[in-house]
């Protein structure tokens, strides 16, 4: 039924069906699939919609902060009727006036869209009204569809995109260049002109914000309850801010000491694998226009990201940081204790070597320190960070010797439940330490002598070349070129490991090192049972400085660790130094049970008086001095004892 509408003022219209319109719901309905974006579709459904209404002028408009202008249009450009528009959006009904009809797009869309329509004065309004009504479902979920289809392919984009990004991201190493990177990244996506990432400071309660232009060292420290960001780290929920509606929620003293103007705000928490709050990721000032929903999306997205990349970079500086630091003790507790001029010429060569791949053979008796040597080695080259592996040749089977020297996979034999790190895969960046190298059989030597020039290795039972990159330092108190005249260890491999030698010298050999080393595991050991360091007597210090030392520097360790435990009192003394004698020597002058006993003491007394100038070097007043005697006695004794005094 036709209605005669009066000009001055805006009408609700019935909404009539008109069966016309099919073809072009049809043709509409045909768009949805080809349209590229929601603009595109408009772009052909606006002038379809034009014949049955009649109009000359049609436009989808949108009111942004008050204003109403049109997003996609067609016809003869015309001036919005923006009242018309506002009450047709407060009554959510139709409306029409003059020559305009207007009809909202959807209810409680943010923000509000309506269709508009011009008609010319011939035309009839309810006539119009009611095509377009007919035709506008069609349209608004040919709009939905295409704009979800459009997002979708936009989200697809975005997440290739901060794959991308985040997959650079995971490649680096520390978190100051990370943060800078993440900063960077945002900004460029989602056309900010600045970004920050604030991590927590839970135990400050304080958000830490990176980069921060303005700040000295880049590093912006702020109250964990203050601003937009302290809001988000409050409640865990995103924020979007303009200024020209949210003015009072933006932390101006942060804008006056960065010399900025905040005008829009996005901010979005990060959350790590668990779930807790990291801290926020923040955009500042949208370059056009204000934060969408979309903006808040992808930051969201990308934080998830960030998150994770900055929890890994997190854990690797962590990791790298208690590894420096165990190396340092390490590094402290490995020292070379001595001031005789031959430790002093072995310490200049560990510096020398210390920082090369070269191969090292040290040499000495049982108890000098090669595994010290070995390890002062280690701690002082590029390799410190890595694993420092000791391996007892003597001590390992000959049938075990390859597996565990480099590995096995699961099934090689009986017992080989699971594959299994040799060694030398153990140590791999870092230092294999090879102790009774002398021990080692002859197979295992050849196998051991492939690793070192191949710089591979292949598990028992397996077929794969594995690349080791383990610096090689052996050790051994055997004579080891006479075991290879003797045909018990390979000549080339003696020769690939015969580098660098180092051969440490027995402690009988260097008397001037016995004090100091006695006084440094005594502190040890002390420190260690909680108790005061006693202090030796002249007399102990005599009998210490003139004791063989069979064990060497293991067996003045062992007797300081003894009496640092067993002694009580605040001063030492002969009697508390207990000797161990060595099982292996037998003095040549107990051995003899077939000479008479004057012999044999004489004999005794030579020998004791013999090794007693030899540990003082020759030095005649000195050895008298560890001997409990006056020189002259010494000489007057010597004389009696038919021996020759030195020069």
């Amino acid at each position: 039924m036709q209605q005669n509408l009066p000009d001055d003022s805006p009408h609700i219209l019935p909404l009539p069906s008109k069966p016309g319109v099919a073809g072009i719901a049809a043709e509409l309905l045909w768009q949805i699939p080809r349209a590229a974006d929601p603009v595109a579709f408009l772009g052909a459904a606006l002038p379809l919609l034009l014949s049955p209404v009649g109009g000359d002028f049609i436009a989808l408009a949108e009111a942004v902060e008050g204003r109403w202008s049109p997003v996609a249009q067609s016809g003869h450009r015309r001036t919005l009727p923006e009242q018309l528009l506002a009450d047709s959006l407060d009554r959510d009904s139709p409306l029409a006036s003059d020559d305009w009809i207007v009809a909202p797009l959807a209810a409680g869309t943010a923000p509000a869209q309506a269709i508009v329509v011009h008609i010319p004065p011939e035309a009839n309004p309810t006539k119009a009204l009611a095509g377009l009504t007919d035709l506008l479902p069609v349209l608004r979920e040919g709009l939905a569809a295409v704009g979800a289809r459009h997002h979708d392919r936009r989200r697809a984009r975005r997440l290739e995109t901060i794959l991308e990004i985040t997959n650079q991201w995971n490649r680096t190493r520390e978190v100051q260049p990370l943060l800078m990177k993440m900063a960077e990244a945002a900004t460029r996506l989602l056309g900010a002109d600045r970004a920050s990432i604030f991590v927590w400071d839970r135990r400050r309660h304080e958000l830490v914000g990176r980069p921060a232009l303005g700040v000295a060292e880049g590093e912006l420290r702020i109250p964990d309850n203050r601003g937009v960001a302290g809001q988000v780290i409050q409640s865990g929920e995103a924020r979007r801010v303009d200024t020209a509606t949210q003015s009072d929620d933006i932390d101006r003293h942060v804008d006056a000491q960065l010399g900025y103007e905040t005008r829009s705000l996005l901010c979005v928490p990060l959350r790590g694998r668990s779930g807790d709050l990291l801290g926020v990721f923040e955009l500042i000032n949208k370059l056009s226009g204000s934060f969408t929903a979309e903006d808040e999306e992808a930051l969201a997205e990308l934080a998830a990201g960030a998150a994770i990349a900055l929890e890994n970079a997190q854990d690797r500086e962590e990791l790298l940081s208690t590894t420096r630091q165990i190396a340092q003790q390490a590094t402290d507790q490995v020292r070379l204790i001595g001031k005789t001029p031959a430790i002093e010429a072995l310490r200049s060569i560990i510096r020398r070597v210390a920082d090369t791949d070269l191969a090292v053979l040290i040499l000495g008796e049982n108890g000098t320190g090669k595994e010290v040597v070995a390890q002062s080695i280690h701690y002082l080259s590029r390799r410190r960070g890595k694993p420092f592996i000791a391996v007892n040749c003597a001590a390992i089977p000959d049938t075990l010797a390859e597996s565990e020297l480099f590995g096995h996979e699961k099934g090689a034999f009986t017992d080989a439940r699971d594959a299994r790190l040799g060694k030398f895969e153990l140590a791999s960046g870092g230092t294999i330490f090879l102790d009774e190298i002398g021990d080692l059989s002859l197979s295992g030597q050849a196998k051991l002598l492939r690793v070192i020039e191949q710089h591979s290795l292949v598990r028992v039972g397996g077929s794969v070349p594995i690349q080791t990159d383990a610096r090689l330092v052996a050790a051994t108190n055997q004579d080891l070129p006479e075991m290879v005249r003797q045909n018990r260890f390979r000549e080339d491999l003696y020769f690939r490991l015969n580098v660098v030698t180092m051969e440490i010298p027995p402690l009988r050999e260097r008397p001037g090192d016995i004090a100091p080393l006695a006084e440094h595991f005594l502190n040890d050991f002390c420190r260690k049972a909680r108790r005061q360091v006693p202090a030796f007597s002249a007399a102990a210090e005599k009998r210490l400085a003139s004791h063989t030392w069979p064990g060497n520097v293991r067996e003045l360790r062992n007797l300081m660790e003894r009496i640092a435990y067993l002694s009580t009192e605040d001063r030492i003394d002969v009697e508390d130094l207990a000797f161990i004698s060595s099982p292996r020597r037998r003095d040549s002058a107990v051995a003899d049970t077939n000479r008479t006993l004057a012999d044999a003491t004489a004999s005794f007394q030579i020998e004791y008086i013999t090794r007693a100038i030899e540990q003082c070097g020759g030095n005649m007043s000195q050895t008298a001095e560890c001997l409990g005697l006056h020189r002259s006695n010494l000489y007057r004794k010597m004389r009696q004892l038919g021996m020759a005094a030195p020069d």
